[in-house]
């Protein structure tokens, strides 16, 4: 039996969090290079797309929609890297 989908705003962060910290955690040096040469969703779309899907098998479609996911990427993979020399800031 499969787990329920989550449902609640709370818990949906935490998991869009902790599914874009492993992205981070994984492909820090991936992540780099992306960022210096402004290729970032290019060179991470596998990354990004199984941690999306990832993500929305786990939730309901309405908290989906909510665009937790796309929001912790940027808070917990790119912010972190805003003292790296690249031209795209």
């Amino acid at each position: 039996m499969a787990p329920a989908l989550i449902d609640n705003d709370a818990r949906a962060q935490q998991l869009a969090r902790a599914i874009a910290s492993d992205i981070q955690l994984y492909n820090k040096q991936k992540i780099e290079e992306a960022l210096k040469n402004d290729t970032f969703f290019d060179a991470l779309q596998e990354e990004l797309g199984e941690g999306r899907d990832l993500f929305r098998g786990r939730v309901s479609p309405e908290i989906f929609r909510k665009n937790f996911y796309d929001r912790a990427i940027v808070d917990r993979v790119v912010k972190p890297m805003a003292s790296l020399k690249t031209p795209i800031w």
